[in-house]
């Protein structure tokens, strides 16, 4: 919003009676006010020309990774409070400033710029292929720290952690293609690093290594639809990337067109049987919807929930849709949510709904009124409740949760519980209106329920600060002209 300009010279006129020496002066005087006016804009302009923009970073540190690779990187002007990380990475024959683009026309850069994540660009110019395609395929890749395409880019997450200081446990992925292949394998590779990723027309991890050459960077078995495993297999594929690490998995989403000429179509089926496996999944979607718009094409929806109702597997078919699919590339409507990065909170929203193992026994409940704790039960009971509803997409919608006999209390970030006094029954948590990732506060130790709060009602505001300084520096300097226009006429008068 700009700021309004004051009406000044009129009152200023009836001030001072203008004389001969005034009319003289007022070429002089004219001049020097419009340079002002002229300074005043110019400074606003600066301001204005400030807005984000995709940026190159020479010195990332990279360390014992190809140095074939750049870095870019979009900081939005307005950061959330230690912002989450969103990786883009580009297609075959792409660049960093490619796949932006395309990042712009899905809508990505937009969620950025109004929920203050900051967005990583890797770009890779492998002198060994003319179509510069992300290495997927080496042993070096597909094994954690082994000094592949995707440690160089896990080096470019720790850059951004200590430049700008975001958070290590908010970090995601996406791409297209070859890129698509990326997200896949980092999420395979770094499932430390990654809390989820959204896959546009990739293959199953570790799948690119099925006919690839390093002289081309071409897997040609695995972009046929060539390279069939059972889900075990797969799995077994991915465990071994990183075969020391048994904490948790990122969640996945997938979109692919069935009439992809480039990449397989039987890889989305085989990219399903990969993470179902992973992830400690039915083989059978927890639900199936059709009748979808995915661009231009109708589009099928396969949803996988984890033990506790939260989506770990989203999965698109885009019905007659070609290779990305090319309409539907980075549509921020599906991905953005699915990330949980339209969510602001230190905690990312599927560990902040299920938190793991150790964190504390609790189950999820419907919201409902707390009570006090009452009872016998032993410190150490476990969670009850009826599962709470979860968007589809994983956002929105009332959530809380139930502890029982937990002495210390079981509360979580992102949940809200009633705490039971020691050896007490707390019933479930107060009703709650904040999204999953947002901050609640833990009820008292005498069983009552705890109060929600939304990420969004933290007094973290994204909106308005850029505005509003520009208003007062123009009300500062139009005032200025204002008072320094009376005193050369105060002046002239006296010389008079």
């Amino acid at each position: 919003m700009r700021a309004k300009r004051n009406h000044i010279p009129s009152t200023v006129s009836q001030i001072i009676p203008v004389s001969a020496i005034q009319r003289a002066t007022r070429p002089r005087a004219a001049a020097v006010g419009a340079g002002f006016i002229t300074g005043v804009m110019g400074l606003l302009s600066v301001a204005s020309a400030q807005a984000a923009s995709l940026q190159p970073v020479p010195d990332w540190g990279a360390s014992g990774v190809p140095g074939y690779i750049n870095m870019f990187i979009y900081v939005p002007d307005k950061l959330a409070p230690s912002p989450p990380i969103l990786v883009v990475s580009h297609y075959c024959g792409g660049s960093a400033n490619g796949v932006y683009g395309q990042a712009r026309s899905g809508g990505i850069v937009a969620a950025a710029d109004k929920y203050g994540f900051i967005m990583v660009f890797p770009e890779t110019t492998n002198p060994a292929t003319s179509a510069k395609c992300w290495d997927v395929g080496s042993k070096q890749s597909l094994t954690h720290d082994g000094g592949g395409d995707t440690q160089a880019v896990v080096q470019m997450v720790d850059y951004t952690i200590a430049t700008h200081g975001a958070n290590p446990d908010r970090v995601y992925a996406t791409g297209d293609s070859s890129g698509a292949m990326m997200t896949e394998a980092l999420l395979a590779v770094y499932p430390d690093v990654f809390k989820a990723g959204a896959s546009f027309a990739g293959v199953p991890a570790g799948c690119w290594s099925a006919g690839w050459s390093a002289g081309s960077n071409w897997g040609g078995t695995c972009a046929g639809g060539n390279d069939i495993q059972t889900g075990a297999q797969w799995g077994d594929l991915v465990r071994g990337m990183y075969p020391e690490y048994t904490g948790h998995r990122p969640r996945v989403q997938l979109f692919h067109g069935d009439a992809d000429a480039i990449i397989n179509y039987k890889n989305f089926g085989e990219g399903i049987k990969e993470w179902t496996n992973v992830l400690g999944l039915d083989t059978a979607p927890t639900s199936t919807t059709g009748g979808l718009t995915l661009g231009t094409h109708q589009a099928s929806r396969q949803q996988w929930k984890n033990s506790c109702g939260f989506v770990v597997l989203d999965a698109f078919t885009s019905i007659g849709g070609d290779h990305g699919p090319s309409d539907a590339l980075f549509n921020a409507g599906f991905v953005i949510p699915f990330l949980g990065l339209d969510t602001v909170g230190p905690v990312d929203p599927e560990i902040a709904a299920c938190p793991p193992d150790g964190a504390g026994t609790s189950g999820m409940g419907a919201a409902g009124s707390g009570g006090e704790g009452a009872g016998t039960a032993p410190p150490s009971g476990s969670g009850t409740g009826t599962p709470n509803t979860v968007d589809p997409i994983g956002i929105g919608g009332a959530s809380a949760m139930a502890a029982t006999g937990d002495a210390t209390g079981s509360a979580n970030d992102g949940t809200m519980a009633g705490v039971g006094t020691p050896g007490g029954t707390a019933t479930p948590g107060g009703e709650a209106s904040g999204s999953p990732g947002a901050s609640m506060t833990e009820g008292a130790n005498s069983g009552t329920s705890a109060a929600a709060t939304s990420a969004n009602g933290s007094g973290c505001t994204l909106g308005g600060t850029e505005s509003t300084s520009r208003a007062s520096l123009g009300a500062f300097l139009l005032s200025g002209l204002a008072l320094s226009a009376f005193a050369r006429r105060r002046r002239t008068a006296n010389k008079g």
